[in-house]
């Protein structure tokens, strides 16, 4: 009793967090950080709060990183969306504080390269008519990018007056191995701050801090989770610059010529909190233990006016995520999900909805997994598919 006793207050504290300040609430602000990483999360359909359990957790979920089983752990992932228009990576390490406690770095870029420039595409002798605007020189124009990058440093700890798993270490083949006994019930806990640099060319820089909170523990054979994102809302500061958008906003450069476009000025951007709760559980499939699958079911609740999701309000709308997960002798693994359920309005005017389905293979040995995930194959939602791949490698102390 007093792990659910736990949990639920957890749940409590950060609705308190985020009900204050759901009236300042601005849609979609670093949305980039709710893409997701690893092909096996995002095959899942994003799926993880509960169950994540590697190097992956300092986004997921911080509280993950203390069942690693490894010393050292680090994971790569590539994604490509719009046909290979934006880039998004990510990359990630962890190491062992104690034998309860870890850390890791995590490093997440969406980017967009080769944007036109086309301000000076035409000479300014136009008068400001839409259909005399003077000659065209296309070597006045000019390319800059956009990129979204987020540091991530993550902290998780074992609460072992809950039975907390035990970090055990051991020398096999002489190589020091790290597992987890995480027979019984257990909680777990742990933070992450982040550190946001977004730019648009030279155009506008901004710099922000945030932080998340997570928590996970094992009830009988349920495996919970939540995590609390932008506590006490992330803070972007963007810095821009109006001499190089002056040309741009000049009203000889609208169609109207009387009309006066205001330049943007330096702001302050706030991502409010976002709730995820997160419940699973693990069925054997036959006697001898080789086969499993284990269903997934993740939340998110944001609490910024109505969104586009399959349950909203005024005050707070809920997204859900379903992912089941089949492995043999736990190296093989097939994967499929469903997400980013919305209604949306035909030319007719008639509402139908979509879902965005995704699956995906993994192979995973002692200290090597390769896991590949196809986002919304047969192009059944409005969003294009895209190719997911991640990398997952863990090292051990080598004895000398």
């Amino acid at each position: 009793m007093k792990l659910s006793r736990s949990f639920f207050l957890f749940l409590t504290l950060t609705l308190l967090e985020v009900f204050p300040q759901s009236v300042f609430a601005p849609k979609y602000s670093n949305d980039f950080l709710n893409i997701g990483v690893s092909a096996k999360n995002i095959a899942l359909g994003n799926t993880a709060v509960a169950t994540v359990s590697d190097v992956t957790s300092g986004y997921w979920n911080p509280s993950g990183l203390t069942k690693i089983n490894q010393k050292h752990e680090v994971s790569v992932m590539h994604n490509e969306y719009f046909g290979g228009v934006a880039q998004y990576n990510y990359i990630a390490g962890s190491i062992p504080i104690d034998s309860t406690s870890r850390l890791s770095l995590s490093y997440i870029r969406l980017s967009v390269d080769n944007i036109p420039d086309t301000r000076f595409l035409f000479d300014n002798n136009g008068n400001g008519n839409s259909n005399v605007y003077g000659p065209i020189d296309y070597n006045k124009i000019k390319f800059f990018s956009t990129s979204d990058n987020a540091f991530l440093i993550s902290f998780g700890k074992q609460n072992k007056k809950f039975g907390g798993a035990r970090v055990m270490g051991m020398y096999k083949y002489g190589v020091r191995t790290y597992t987890i006994d995480s027979t019984g019930n257990n909680l777990s806990y742990g933070g992450s701050v982040k550190i946001i640099n977004r730019k648009v060319g030279q155009f506008a820089t901004a710099w922000g801090f945030g932080f998340d909170l997570g928590m996970q523990m094992k009830y009988k054979k349920f495996f919970l989770g939540a995590t609390m994102r932008d506590v006490g809302s992330t803070f972007n500061f963007w810095s821009i610059n109006s001499e190089m958008l002056k040309s741009a906003y000049d009203k000889f450069n609208t169609i109207d010529s009387s009309v006066q476009n205001a330049l943007p000025t330096n702001t302050l951007e706030l991502t409010l909190p976002r709730l995820i709760v997160g419940i699973a559980k693990y069925y054997h499939l036959n006697k001898s233990k080789t086969m499993g699958l284990m269903p997934c079911l993740d939340m998110d609740f944001t609490f910024d006016g109505k969104r586009n999701v399959l349950v909203k309000s005024s005050v707070v709308s809920m997204d859900p995520k379903l992912g089941i997960e089949f492995n043999y002798k736990k190296v093989f693994f097939v994967r499929t999900g469903l997400n980013n359920f919305q209604k949306l309005r035909d030319f007719d005017g008639s509402a139908y909805y979509t879902i965005q389905p995704s699956m995906g293979l993994g192979v995973q040995f002692s200290r090597f997994a390769f896991d590949y995930a196809l986002i919304n194959p047969g192009s059944v939602s409005v969003g294009l598919y895209s190719h997911v791949f991640s990398l997952k490698i863990g090292f051990n102390d080598i004895k000398k």
